[in-house]
């Protein structure tokens, strides 16, 4: 059986209101332009992405879920739920997908409980403080992962 040529791109709780929330830490950009993004990087390589936003872990749990019937692999930015959900984690862990995490903020640059990712130890690629394009070097660094 072929690998699937689609990824998945979770975006976790906050990150439908990127563009006008915090543009000082986050930038001007909006969730179309870092999906845009995503999906134009990974075209480039054959690839197709599907996206998923949700304030929701329970969504975000069910997508990352699915993932595993037709995805290659997982971008991530788990947003505030990097540092407090295992159950989140543990999703990633049981599809056993390759999956890149991604941050638009240097979260060790940020308040101490920033600095700890539950996401960390199930992903191969780890991409930080590059803004949103961050995503585009994660998606080619799992895509040369897979390929």
């Amino acid at each position: 059986m072929s690998t699937p040529r689609r990824l998945l791109l979770v975006n976790g709780p906050n990150l439908n209101l990127l563009g006008t929330r915090e543009p000082d830490v986050y930038g001007h950009d909006t969730l179309a332009d870092v999906e845009a993004l995503v999906t134009a990087t990974a075209a480039e390589r054959g690839f197709e992405v599907r996206a998923v936003q949700s304030n929701h872990e329970g969504v975000l749990i069910d997508a990352i879920h699915a993932a595993s019937a037709d995805c290659a692999g997982i971008v991530i930015n788990p947003g505030g739920l990097t540092h407090t959900s295992v159950v989140l984690r543990d999703a990633l862990a049981a599809v056993a997908l390759p999956v890149a995490e991604v941050h638009i903020s240097n979260v060790y640059e940020r308040e101490a409980f920033r600095h700890h990712s539950y996401v960390a130890d199930v992903a191969s690629v780890h991409v930080i403080g590059e803004g949103v394009a961050g995503y585009a070097t994660a998606t080619q660094q799992l895509l040369d992962n897979l390929t």
